[in-house]
């Protein structure tokens, strides 16, 4: 089974490059879909998160407060070095545990999406990284858009990752995204004919 990891700076376009992928059909794990199953009301890292940040991250239904508790992770690295030490073992854990039952199914090719694949240390785990690259000014303006940002919050958000610089430094193939969508998807429709081109492994 080839692993191939999806990755890019926040707001990048990765969703639309995996939903792409999905429909060519590959099989997909998704790095951010499998944080937020973990931090479902009455999990264990949920009640972790509680006792580590305070019960004011919890809503009354016992629901994670996501915004809340990003807006203190993203303007003090050293809680969010607490929350990265918490959720990426368990998060690692969990993709390694889909990883083998995809191969048992018989997927020949596994798309990783990982925003955080270098960050959290996921590289080894995959044989190729591909990168969605959109340069800072139209990631800034998405992100501020997408997630009702100020300014200030959105720069907090993109300077905890990895620069593009240095996701384009580990990549294998690049996925420029700054076109419209019709030129994305003939990208990702070249890569995906390529990478089945040379079979699995």
């Amino acid at each position: 089974m080839k692993v191939i990891g999806l990755t890019g700076g926040i707001a990048s376009g990765k969703s639309m490059v995996a939903s792409r992928l999905m429909q060519l059909g590959a099989r997909i794990i998704d790095a951010d879909q499998i944080a937020r199953r973990l931090t479902e009301p009455g999990s264990e890292v949920l009640r972790e998160i509680g006792r580590v940040f305070g019960s004011q991250y919890l809503d009354a239904q016992g629901n994670l407060r996501r915004k809340a508790l990003g807006n203190l992770i993203f303007s003090d690295p050293a809680q969010r070095d607490k929350l990265d030490r918490l959720m990426h073992p368990r998060i690692r854990e969990e993709i390694s545990r889909q990883m083998i039952q995809a191969k048992l199914e018989g997927a020949e090719i596994l798309i990783l999406v990982a925003p955080l694949l270098l960050e959290a240390g996921l590289e080894d785990l995959v044989d190729e990284i591909w990168v969605v690259a959109l340069d800072r000014e139209n990631q800034k303006k998405r992100l501020m858009q997408r997630d009702n940002l100020t300014d200030e919050q959105a720069e907090g958000r993109l300077a905890s990752q990895c620069t593009l610089a240095e996701k384009l430094g580990k990549a294998t193939r690049v996925i420029d995204n700054r076109g419209d969508l019709l030129a994305a998807e003939k990208q990702i429709d070249a890569l995906w004919r390529g990478v089945q081109d040379h079979g699995s492994c």
